[in-house]
């Protein structure tokens, strides 16, 4: 049993801590060399709070477990919005920012769209990732330009959530110095999440094999929750903070991150079908709980405690129908 749960367990303590260096060094090598504030909140720490999601699922993938891999993805997305969306609402009541559902939500819903449909007929595939990052990059400079005239945006908050979670995570003026230092904190973390997604990896196979559990359950159950900690904590802590229109942004972001950067990447590196199970299932859960989601935020624009709720027992019966 400890060559199971010990891989897992020590995975994802790595993967956290070497995410959080990551973020921390980048950030910091970022300001020595005088990029603004407004790339480095964007790119580096929007994109970087992700990087434990992105190396398990690439790292499951050139194992062999595409279940892990998918499933990983795709579970965090819902968990992100049931889960994470629902604990937050009961915590304080999520205020939903116009711009933010307007353009980020509908952004959202239509990669989900646009994922369940390709994953039913056709592998991801190295032309499909490659697709996937040009749209992440193309939406990620629409929101540079918005975040230029105060639109707002889900980028925007996802990374105000971690600023005020941490202030050490928030981009400040350009400072000049030794760059020593911040490179090796960046190395350091980008070892820790290479390492813990290794061993999450690991220990999630070597449980599947053992108490024959699918990997995609595995995937979409105890990886997807585990690498989604991070914007758990933070949405939770904007909502403890009064901020529920950045806890609604953080969650937006991250699931259009999972998708087109996330899945994108996986492709290009480890090309491989989505399995029949997360495609014929699991997939169109995702894309259902985006609508809820979308009408939820919609409808007065806020999700009442009472929609949260509602949103945590749809994630209890999520995960009472998918555990073997």
């Amino acid at each position: 049993m400890i060559d199971i749960w010990l891989p897992l367990a020590g995975g994802l303590v790595l993967l956290i801590a070497g995410g959080d260096l990551l973020v921390r060094g980048a950030v910091r090598v970022a300001e020595r060399l005088g990029v603004s504030p407004l790339v480095i909140g964007l790119t580096l720490v929007g994109f970087g709070t992700s990087t434990p999601e992105l190396v398990t699922s690439v790292q499951a993938a050139l194992a062999g477990a595409p279940g892990i891999a998918w499933g990983n993805i795709v579970g965090s997305n819902i968990a992100n919005i049931l889960l994470i969306a629902g604990v937050s609402a009961l915590v304080f009541p999520i205020i939903v920012a116009a711009p933010a559902l307007k353009r980020d939500a509908g952004v959202m819903l239509a990669v989900a769209a646009l994922f369940t449909a390709l994953a039913a007929f056709v592998p991801m595939s190295r032309g499909l990732g490659a697709a996937f990052l040009l749209a992440l990059a193309a939406y990620t400079a629409l929101a540079f330009r918005q975040e230029r005239a105060s639109d707002g945006g889900a980028l925007h908050d996802k990374q105000t959530a971690l600023a005020a979670l941490d202030p050490a995570l928030a981009p400040g003026p350009a400072r000049r110095g030794a760059l020593l230092v911040p490179l090796l904190l960046t190395l350091g973390g980008l070892a820790l999440v290479i390492g813990g997604g290794a061993a999450l990896v690991r220990g999630a196979v070597a449980l599947a094999q053992s108490f024959a559990i699918p990997e995609t359950v595995i995937g979409l159950t105890i990886v997807a929750i585990g690498t989604s900690m991070p914007e758990l904590v933070t949405s939770v802590m904007a909502a403890l903070r009064r901020q529920g229109d950045v806890a609604f942004g953080n969650i937006v972001g991250s699931n259009i991150i999972n998708i087109l950067g996330i899945g994108g990447i996986t492709a290009l590196i480890a090309p491989t079908p989505v399995p029949a199970a997360i495609a014929g299932f699991d997939a169109p859960v995702m894309l259902a709980v985006t609508v809820l989601l979308v009408v939820v935020a919609a409808t007065g624009l806020r999700i009442a405690r009472s929609e949260g709720a509602l949103l945590l027992a749809g994630y209890a019966l999520y995960l009472a129908v998918i555990w073997p």
